[in-house]
Parts: structure tokens; sequence; C-alpha cells
């Protein structure tokens, strides 16, 4: 897959970053990965973040790294297409990247490189040199430390064809709507804030139609119908969704830092499609809050 034909998927349907399995002490589970994979891809979103933010990337070795995104590759093949996340420190991103493309993966998105602040010509620095390591389609994460101008991201893009998407984690109108009249359909746009179903309809309206659900993981049947809802404009039935679910969903999500990962795990194992605990310094949610959130998901009915 070329750069603009992964362009044309990320403007074109849902995506979503599937957990990562673990086993009971912690260790990558393949088995478990293969069969979630396996469960998820019928659903219908136009592609999947393997070893992705809610995929915990953040927590992986760089020997467990390839096996995951081979595994992804392997098993989607011909079903859906596979992104892979790639972060952190400059040359690390650019190995992961390169085990991507190796691996068969049709792109990779850019996550922040973490903790230090970086000026804008060395955002641009990290970005242009794993785009230049590889030939695949690379989309950037707007998020934490990684945050673009409208003007860095027009130089990269004049200078890097294959920089073909931007994922917005900030949540910054003003940000995204400078940023959408200064590249017009020069990329992809993806809104990526945690649990963005909240933000969809806002994002459609700035002219990003298209976001990463991490929900799809455990409720993908309800995921799937309110994307159409933001593709169709229903506002009843979006309305409906964000207050019987998602708003509730907040509440429990919000009362710890990092549960936006946990919680899609714990949703997981709810529908019978477990993936392990969370790695430290994240923590699983506590009893109480998963029967919460089991209480939530049984409302919904079948997924």
């Amino acid at each position: 897959m070329n750069p603009q034909e992964l362009k044309t998927i990320m403007g074109s349907g849902l995506l979503s970053f599937p957990v990562t399995d673990f086993d009971a002490e912690g260790n990558f589970n393949k088995k478990g990965y293969v069969e979630r994979l396996e469960w998820l891809a019928p659903y219908g979103a136009s592609a999947l973040f393997a070893a992705g933010g809610t995929g915990e990337y953040f927590s992986l070795t760089g020997h467990e790294y390839p096996q995951i995104i081979q595994t992804a590759v392997e098993t989607c093949r011909g079903k859906v297409p596979i992104i892979a996340g790639a972060g952190g420190p400059t040359r690390f991103a650019i190995e992961c990247a390169q085990a991507a493309e190796k691996a068969g993966a049709h792109g990779i998105l850019l996550m922040p490189h973490y903790l230090t602040e970086a000026g804008q010509d060395g955002l641009a620095a990290h970005v242009e040199e794993v785009c230049k390591s590889v030939k695949f389609g690379v989309v950037v994460y707007n998020r934490a430390q990684s945050k673009f101008k409208p003007e860095t991201l027009a130089r990269l893009a004049e200078r890097n064809p294959n920089l073909v998407g931007f994922k917005d984690g900030v949540g910054d109108i003003e940000a995204m709507v400078s940023i959408y009249q200064r590249m017009g359909d020069r990329f992809a746009y993806l809104g990526g804030l945690p649990t963005a179903e909240v933000y969809a309809a806002a994002y459609k309206a700035l002219g990003t139609p298209v976001y990463s659900s991490a929900v799809f993981n455990f409720i993908p049947k309800t995921a799937m119908e309110f994307y159409a809802a933001v593709r169709d404009d229903d506002m009843k039935t979006q309305h409906r969704l964000l207050k019987d679910f998602f708003m509730p969903y907040l509440d429990i999500r919000n009362r710890m830092q990092g549960y936006a990962v946990s919680i899609v795990k714990a949703g997981a194992k709810i529908v019978g499609h477990g993936a392990g605990p969370v790695r430290a310094p994240l923590t699983d949610l506590k009893p109480e809050e998963v029967e919460m959130l089991k209480a939530l998901i049984d409302k919904l009915g079948p997924q």
C-alpha cells in the first residue's frame, strides 16, 4: 500500500486501536491477540492500529513490538489494513517504523516522543527523520509534548510526501481550524481525543469527519452505530448514545489518570474477550468500577 492509498483509508471510515493481550504475568499473549483481531475484523473498521496508545505501545519492549505487528498483519491480511504505532525517542521510533514496514504494515501512527518539551524545529526534525527512514505512509499524532503548528506541518508536508495524515489528541479548536485552513486536503484528518465519540460531531464540522474508537474493543456494534450516526448527521441517535452510555462511561474513565486504557481492557473482559491486566504504571479498574461499567454495557444489548 502506498502513502496515498493509506491517506484514502484514513479518511473513509471508523478506525480503532485493539488492546494488546497480556497473560497473567503480563507477557504478550499471541493466541489471545489473534483471537481478538479475528473477532473485531468483521465489524467494519476501515483500519486497525496495532500497538497503538490503547494497545499500550508505551509499555512494550523492542523485542515484543515486531512480534505484535507481525501477528496483526498476518491475522488481518485480506480483511482489514494494519497501521502500526511508533513513537518515543527518534531512533527507537525509526526502529519500530522500519520493523512495521518489514512486517507488512500499511503505515504508522507516529505518536509523541514523550517527556521532554521540544521546539518546533526539533519536532520537525524528529518527524522528518522517521518519514525518511521508511517508504510507507506516516500519520503524525498531535498530542502531549508533540504539538505542531500549521507552518511546521506545511514545511514537513513539502519535504516528506509520505506524511499523509494528522491525528489530533489535543482538542484545541483554534489550532485545528488553522491547520485545516493551511493544509486543506493535503492530509487525511483523524479525531484522536480519548473517547473520541464525545467530540465527533464537532470535529466533523471542522473538516475531520473520522475518528478512532477505543470502545470498538468491547462494543463494536454500538461503536459502528455511533459512527454511522455521525456520518449521516443523525443527531437523535448520537444524543441517545451519549446520554445512555458515553457520558456515564466518562464518569468512570475520569476517576483515575490512565483509565482511558484500563477501562477498555475492563470492557473487553466484561464481554468475554479479556486481554489480561494493564502494565504498570497503569492500574486496572477497581471491582466496583467494573460493575458500573458492566451495567452500562448490559443496557446496550448484544454486540
